[in-house]
């Protein structure tokens, strides 16, 4: 039997589910407190993603094979740093002075 292409949907639903663990996990294990929005965000997430496969509605928000919008994503990304302990690195450059045009 051939196989059909693989379902993108279905695979970006079950990897925002398993990162959604893997950051609840390793803030248990690391005994690492998340605050109660947090928790509640960690928590309506994954509900949404369990009901529609996806938890944004607005398709601006994210591209449309995604589980995940942008800015969920992010602060995912985020919860999952300070669960494992690590600072989130500021990535900022201040406004320097720019060169002349022709440089």
């Amino acid at each position: 039997m051939k196989r059909g292409p693989p379902d993108l949907k279905a695979q970006a639903k079950r990897a925002a589910l398993n990162a959604l663990k893997r950051a609840r996990r390793s803030a248990d294990k690391g005994g690492v407190e998340l605050s109660e929005w947090e928790g509640e965000f960690l928590g309506s997430v994954e509900d949404r993603l369990k009901t529609y496969g996806r938890a944004f509605g607005d398709p601006e928000k994210g591209a449309a094979g995604q589980a995940l919008s942008m800015l969920q994503a992010v602060k995912l990304r985020e919860i999952t740093l300070k669960a494992k302990g690590e600072k989130k690195p500021m990535k900022r450059k201040a406004f320097g002075r720019r060169g002349p045009a022709g440089e």
